[in-house]
Formats: structure tokens, C-alpha cells, sequence
């Protein structure tokens, strides 16, 4: 039998959205105040040394989390969008921040994260990132380089050679209580071939641009606040943390 093709509609969805996400980083990449290149210095944000600073009370408040890891949910758990890449219960992610909107009720929890996070410009998105041992985060990209990626690292295995990140051809490690800025639209991917887990504290800061580049970002920003990508996970946070106060 043979293999049976997408219907019409969605052959030319996918094309339009490939095209747009090539003019999407293409612009970007001409607007950004700031180098395009796959990792970033830290000295681009003011904030850094103050994050780094804050990380015993972040890592206090991972490590109360971790006691009970069946009440944290797995990254596709919450976003379906990552079934691709997020497997069993091998990423977990715990969210303060989805693409601007608060959840209160995780912030509650770990009220002195929060308050560092919520003195953040410019911080659309912000969470927990819980790597089990012995997993491979595959090949991915993000949607925009509207953002710049940022993790805090929390929680490193000793055998620090064994868990990396690679973003494009260039292979980034962590260290604790040291922050990494990297840019999620090249490919990348993340492997840990410990018998630790590897935690971070996972940002999307809004990247500087030009005043023709921050105006195409507002409105991007509210396209992708209104889609599914980002109201799903919100309905999805809600529910699993109803179900968990259930019990």
C-alpha cells in the first residue's frame, strides 16, 4: 500500500512555515544588537552575576523539589509539541514563566526563585529543566532567534565531560551556579551519559534589537502568546497542578 499522503492544506502549511522561519532568523539576524553566533557572552545582560549569585537559594529550592520528582511532570506532559524530543519520564520540567505568564502556583512553591525571576527584563519563559540519567535530548531548533537562551546551572554530574550541550558545531558544558547563553535557533541538542541527573534553570530572554527589530518582536511575541503552543502548556500546567493538590 502506499504510503498516504498529507492533505493539500497542510503540505502548504509546513511550506509557509519553513519559509517564515528562514525569514524569521534572517531578520533577526540583521536587527540583533547583539552577535548571532551559537554561544553568547555573558556580559550581554547586566543581570548574569546577580543570577549566578542567587544560586544556593535556587539550588535549595530544586533540591526540596527533587525529594518528591513524581509530582514534577515530564517536559511533553505539559507541551505536546515536545513528544518528539521528550520521552517516558526522562526531562522533566517544572515552569515559573510561560511565554510571559506567571504560574503562580509553581512560584508559590519556590517563592525565592521566583522573586529573582520576576525581576528579570525581559524573561518570557522560565523553568526547571530535570535531566534523568543516561538521556539524549535529539537535534532540534528552536521557532525564533527573537529570544536568546539562557541556563543557570543547578545541579552538575562530576563527570562533567559526559553531559553537554551542543548548539551548532560547538559543544558547551555547565557548571554550578554558572550561567550559559547560547541561541536555540541553530540546531542543537543535549546528552548525559552519567548515572546523575543534570538540572538547570532554563530562560528565554527577549534578544536586543534595533527599534524596527523590537516592534517586529512585540508582535511576534503576541502571535506566539496567542497560539496553541503556548495556551496548551497553560491549560496543561493548571490541570496538573489541581490534580496534584487533589492528592
Amino acid at each position: 500500500m502506499s504510503e498516504r499522503k498529507r492533505p493539500f492544506w497542510r503540505e502548504w502549511l509546513v511550506k509557509l512555515g519553513k519559509r517564515f522561519l528562514r525569514w524569521n532568523g534572517e531578520f533577526q539576524t540583521r536587527h540583533s544588537l547583539v552577535p548571532t553566533t551559537p554561544r553568547l557572552d555573558n556580559n550581554i545582560f547586566d543581570w548574569v552575576p546577580e543570577l549566578e549569585a542567587a544560586y544556593p537559594e535556587i539550588r535549595k529550592e530544586l533540591d526540596h523539589l527533587l525529594e518528591h520528582p513524581e509530582d514534577i511532570p515530564a517536559f511533553h506532559q505539559l507541551s505536546p509539541d515536545q513528544k518528539r524530543i521528550s520521552k517516558g519520564d526522562n526531562w522533566k520540567t517544572f515552569g515559573f514563566y510561560v511565554y510571559g505568564q506567571r504560574v503562580d502556583d509553581n512560584c508559590a512553591i519556590c517563592p525565592n526563585t521566583a522573586a529573582i525571576l520576576d525581576k528579570l527584563p525581559g524573561m518570557r519563559t522560565a523553568m526547571f529543566s530535570i535531566l534523568k540519567p543516561h538521556y539524549h535530548i535529539e537535534p532540534h531548533r528552536g521557532p525564533t532567534r527573537a529570544v536568546v537562551r539562557a541556563h543557570l546551572g543547578l545541579k552538575v554530574p562530576e563527570q562533567a565531560d559526559k553531559v553537554w550541550l551542543r548548539v551548532d558545531n560547538e559543544y558547551l558544558h555547565w557548571e554550578e551556579g554558572k550561567v550559559v547563553l547560547f541561541d536555540d535557533f541553530y540546531e542543537h541538542e543535549v546528552r548525559n551519559d552519567t548515572d546523575e541527573y543534570r538540572a538547570v534553570l532554563f530562560l528565554d530572554i527577549d534578544r536586543p534589537m534595533d527599534k524596527v527589530g523590537t516592534v517586529v518582536n512585540r508582535i511576534l511575541f503576541a502571535l506566539i502568546a496567542a497560539s496553541p503552543f503556548v495556551k496548551q502548556p497553560i491549560k496543561n500546567v493548571a490541570a496538573w497542578n489541581k490534580n496534584r493538590n487533589r492528592h
